[in-house]
């Protein structure tokens, strides 16, 4: 098994200016190449671990992967690369898939709402489920509490998903805030427990568009972030009826959609 925490030697600089050798812990980034068949799909920076998941979370909210029973084998081969073999007749189309770009990109963003519209994602129920709002400043807490990686290098974004009673259910940690929400569906995904149409996603850092879009794929009606959203982020939870919560700090947080769920 691959390590997600190397040792690095560093120059250490004392608060009177003082240097000294010492050791540090940091997380490791290293590519993954995902497979669908014989086609290569996509190389992600990530942090080793869960790669199968992050696989399967990754090609499901492409919409490569509709269901578990599509998939005949999930392997890790000799060069690292998850390999995901397709059971006979049930392969997608993959000339005919769909990527979203990322923040970094120009493409206009209401065509990416359109597009996520598009290939099927619909409104989420109205007021439903509901959320008790005094709950929620609680959530970064517990995701913080169970970031082990984290603890030993402050060098992870975390991804966890909560009932909405605001008990922790999975949690993932990665360089990459994509690939932790990814690694959560993933393995849902592998447990036939998607939509996740009762749960919470709780992010600890920003919230773009990317994020929600993964949300809205999968029937995550309610985000929660400690960061603060991006304008398209705001617009796509409008569009799909997503509760949108960002800046929860200090017993505060920002409702920018959904506010219906609440119970105050």
């Amino acid at each position: 098994m691959k390590r997600n925490i190397l040792t690095v030697p560093i120059q250490k600089i004392q608060s009177d200016g003082a240097s000294v050798r010492a050791q540090d812990l940091v997380a490791v980034e290293e590519p993954l190449q995902i497979r669908l068949g014989d086609s290569d799909v996509a190389i992600t920076m990530r942090t080793p671990g869960h790669d199968r998941e992050l696989a399967l979370g990754f090609l499901y909210t492409e919409g490569m992967l509709a269901n578990p029973d599509q998939i005949a084998d999930v392997r890790v081969d000799e060069s690292g690369a998850v390999i995901v073999s397709l059971t006979a007749g049930l392969a997608p189309d993959i000339d005919a898939r769909r990527f979203y770009v990322t923040s970094s990109c120009g493409i206009c963003g209401k065509a990416s709402i359109d597009a996520l519209a598009a290939s099927g994602c619909a409104m989420m129920p109205a007021g439903q489920p509901k959320l008790a709002a005094d709950l929620v400043p609680h959530f970064p807490t517990r995701l913080r509490e169970a970031q082990a990686i984290f603890e030993h290098t402050g060098g992870l974004h975390a991804a966890g998903l909560f009932n909405t009673a605001g008990e922790l259910l999975y949690l993932r940690e990665d360089v990459g805030r994509h690939n932790a929400v990814d690694k959560l569906i993933g393995a849902a995904f592998l447990e036939g427990r998607l939509p996740l149409a009762d749960r919470v996603l709780m992010l600890s850092g920003r919230i773009s568009f990317e994020l929600v879009q993964k949300a809205v794929t999968t029937g995550i009606p309610i985000v929660i972030a400690v960061g603060a959203p991006s304008s398209l982020a705001i617009e796509t939870a409008l569009r799909f009826g997503v509760t949108l919560i960002g800046f929860v700090r200090g017993g505060h947080f920002n409702v920018y959609a959904g506010g219906d769920r609440l119970i105050t």
